[in-house]
């Protein structure tokens, strides 16, 4: 729990961000000359009245997808499906999905928070509930959803809450968020399968929150793709090491 001064802190910062006409930039080294350490986010979620209050207008991002040359912006192919994943840093999580056959577009952005069209600079604060998260845009002709779900779960360690590896926070925690039925129906039962699986490893339950996907807020431009504009690029994503048997669950 942070201590009082700590905690003062962060009010002050957030009324900051609420009325400032800084920059983002500009607010992210408002932490820094105030002396405030802890840089990422809390470990506990924050409430929708404690959320920031953030704003109307939604950041656009015009230019193709870098790898597939696709739109980043609905609306996309007629037949094609979405879904929206959570498995740590969105930069590592994104190259994973557009690597696999039959995904037509990816994006990262914000989702399962509160606050509207959110800042990156605002969600590492904690201060906006949302995790970082990938929309995946796939053909279910060329690649199954199940097929995405093993890919999420052999990427990442579900088991780990507000966090994965070194990254620490909110925004970091694993989730699942579908837009169709079936796609519920499959998540869970993928996530009772390879909660089996990850047992038998010694690994313990799996934190992974799935639910219906709500609003996703598009990230800057500068996070869309990084990995490819940076090949060098920090790459936080790892897996158990356990399979995820996707012939059990499909």
């Amino acid at each position: 729990m942070r201590s009082e001064p700590s905690l003062a802190k962060w009010r002050l910062f957030k009324k900051v961000l609420a009325t400032s006409p800084l920059t983002s930039g500009l607010r992210w080294i408002f932490l820094r000359a105030h002396n405030i350490q802890d840089m990422k986010s809390p470990v506990r979620m924050v409430s929708a009245t404690e959320a920031l209050s953030g704003r109307e207008s939604a950041i656009s991002v015009t230019r193709p997808h870098l790898t597939l040359g696709s739109s980043l912006m609905e609306p996309f192919p007629v037949g094609t499906e979405i879904a929206y994943f959570g498995l740590g840093c969105f930069w590592g999580a994104e190259r994973k999905f557009y690597e696999l056959p039959g995904v037509v577009s990816t994006a990262v952005g914000y989702q399962g928070g509160f606050t509207p069209h959110p800042t990156y600079h605002e969600v590492c604060t904690g201060l906006t509930g949302h995790t970082e998260s990938v929309r995946v845009v796939f053909d279910p002709q060329r690649v199954s959803f199940v097929n995405l779900l093993a890919c999420f779960f052999e990427n990442h360690d579900p088991t780990q809450g507000f966090r994965q590896g070194n990254d620490i926070g909110t925004q970091y925690r694993s989730a699942i968020y579908t837009t169709t039925d079936a796609q519920m129906h499959a998540a869970v039962r993928a996530a009772g399968t390879y909660q089996q699986q990850l047992h038998a490893a010694g690994f313990g339950d799996i934190t992974t929150e799935i639910t219906v996907a709500g609003t996703f807020y598009l990230a800057e431009e500068y996070h869309q793709q990084y990995l490819e504009a940076n090949p060098n690029g920090y790459c936080g994503i790892g897996g158990t090491g356990v399979s995820c048997p996707i012939g059990l669950f499909s």
